[in-house]
């Protein structure tokens, strides 16, 4: 169907073989996008982490997040709607899966949306939400629970 590349680039800082060495990485995109990555300082220590980098688990929640987010504005918009404000505090869990490995245990999403006139009502916006589940491109390859807790139905905005 499609491809899609991303380059990681890491450059020794003389200190491999001593095991400290820092594990701060570049993400480039094909679009240009460069992004700074690290090992998570909850994994590695800093310095041999950077804490303002994203971490791969960081990244792996914002895309969930980012693929729900992007199913439901379109889906939103095709119902009628006029999404103002989408904001999702989504948040990862680790620990060991069945097989006794550290993986994703689950993530769930925490959406909370306003609209720019009338918004759905809760049924609606709960199968609006489902259907950006259904059809979130990252949620169907991930092996964990993904659980979508949306805000309540906000208030209109003018």
């Amino acid at each position: 169907m499609s491809k899609h590349i991303a380059t990681v680039s890491w450059t020794s800082d003389g200190q491999f073989t001593s095991g400290r060495y820092s594990r701060a990485h570049d993400w480039q995109f094909d679009g240009g996008a460069i992004v700074r990555g690290s090992a998570s300082p909850g994994a590695v220590a800093p310095p041999m982490s950077d804490s303002a980098a994203v971490d791969p688990e960081e990244a792996l929640v914002a895309s969930a997040s980012s693929c729900h987010m992007l199913w439901f504005l379109s889906l939103a918009l095709a119902a009628g709607y006029e999404v103002a404000a989408y904001r999702d505090e989504a948040e990862g869990r680790m620990g060991r899966d069945e097989r006794g490995r550290i993986a994703f245990t689950g993530i769930t999403l925490r959406p909370a949306i306003s609209f720019a006139g009338t918004g759905p009502d809760a049924e609606t916006l709960a199968r609006l939400h489902h259907q950006a589940h259904d059809k979130c491109f990252v949620a169907n390859s991930l092996r964990c629970a993904i659980v979508v807790e949306p805000a309540p139905a906000p208030e209109q905005q003018a």
